[in-house]
């Protein structure tokens, strides 16, 4: 079980088609998207990437999520844009940000690649270079561990933007905790009981969870806290 990876949208073969179904609360991340993908095709031309933030949107606001929701892909490209300067091609990060549970089932285990594989073939058709199409596959599938080789400048900031919810007061923290439960209501209790509390000793055995220096300064300690403090919390009311 995991608590932070992708699901798919309304097609579960990853396919790439939109029902362009959003609302006006989407605006900002459409005018990010475009700035983005414009700024990804360094200069070469490519259709009309509204089109691809249409349904982009649409798969984030599937039904299925509580967490993976477009309210955690603008709090990811906004701990990207925090985070930025440690990046080599900051473009390259904010796309895979955006694809990186753009295919997201609680209960499927292949969320990750499909993502990736998704990305592939729409930056491609987008517009964006070869060698960025493949750096944005690279990092969404390093979401699979959130273990980047040390000197992976892009995959420290897309895996620390991702992880900086760990981070959270104790009101978001908790939010987020609930909001992976319902995401995972399929689940009965004991079992989802052994299977959180298997990925919080996971994280908390890590010698770092952020590797850039403004995640390792900012969020470190706090995320440690809360992982332990919900720990605590699950195995004291049943079997951990």
């Amino acid at each position: 079980m995991t608590d932070h990876s992708p699901h798919p949208p309304h097609g579960s073969d990853g396919s790439y088609s939109s029902d362009g179904s959003d609302g006006d609360a989407e605006s900002g991340l459409r005018d990010r998207w475009h700035d983005t993908l414009v700024a990804a095709r360094a200069g070469a031309e490519g259709p009309d990437p509204l089109p691809y933030a249409e349904n982009l949107l649409a798969r984030w606001a599937e039904p299925q999520r509580r967490y993976h929701t477009t309210a955690h892909l603008s709090t990811v490209l906004d701990r990207v844009d925090t985070l930025a300067g440690h990046a080599d091609d900051v473009h390259a990060v904010r796309l895979a940000a955006w694809f990186h549970d753009a295919v997201y089932r609680p209960d499927r285990s292949e969320n990750e690649e499909r993502s990736a594989a998704l990305a592939e073939r729409a930056l491609a058709e987008a517009g964006v270079p070869d060698a960025a199409v493949a750096e944005v596959a690279r990092l969404v599938r390093l979401t699979v561990t959130h273990d980047p080789a040390e000197g992976d400048r892009n995959g420290e900031v897309l895996c620390d933007a991702d992880l900086a919810i760990l981070a959270g007061g104790p009101q978001e923290y908790g939010a987020y905790a609930a909001q992976v439960r319902e995401e995972y209501g399929f689940v009965p209790d004991e079992a989802f009981r052994a299977g959180r509390a298997a990925v919080l000793r996971q994280l908390l055995d890590l010698p770092r969870l952020f590797r850039t220096p403004y995640g390792a300064a900012e969020w470190e300690a706090r995320a440690r806290h809360n992982l332990a403090t919900e720990l605590e919390l699950l195995t004291s009311s049943g079997t951990g």
